[in-house]
């Protein structure tokens, strides 16, 4: 909770406190199970999206990641790759350190147009993460 009330303007619809405006929402934002955690940018577009229940460590880890997504979508480079690396630092287990991994290195390659940054990140992958859907994808840049 503090980690949610530090970074995030909170707001919640229940299913049965109020069924109007949690069908309001959950057409809107095509919300298809409870819970449904939207991380959503100042404009109120969708950014990151959180779907059933999950353990604290793995949770906090897909917030951090959607903040992280924030910034990226904010073109805020520098914010965005110290975020998304903070998530592998601090969650290097979690399904969410991987995804992280890719976009850090994108984010820095957005900030310098250096395309190292993009073979940097795809040398890590060898090391870490091998066999994820987000190593494949790095794997176009050696």
């Amino acid at each position: 909770m503090k980690f949610v009330n530090d970074n995030f303007a909170s707001a919640r619809v229940h299913v049965k406190d109020d069924a109007q405006l949690f069908q309001k929402y959950g057409e809107k934002y095509g919300a298809q199970w409870t819970p449904t955690i939207l991380e959503l940018d100042g404009e109120g577009v969708e950014r990151h999206r959180i779907e059933g229940f999950l353990p604290n460590e793995d949770f906090l880890s897909q917030l951090m990641l959607g903040r992280a997504q924030i910034a990226f979508a904010e073109q805020k480079w520098d914010d965005a790759e110290r975020r998304f690396e903070e998530v592998v630092n601090s969650f290097p287990t979690s399904d969410a350190a991987p995804e992280a991994l890719y976009w850090a290195g994108v984010s820095r390659y957005k900030a310098t147009g250096d395309a190292r940054f993009l073979k940097e990140t795809a040398e890590a992958f060898k090391t870490r993460y091998q066999g994820t859907s987000w190593a494949k994808k790095a794997s176009i840049w050696n």
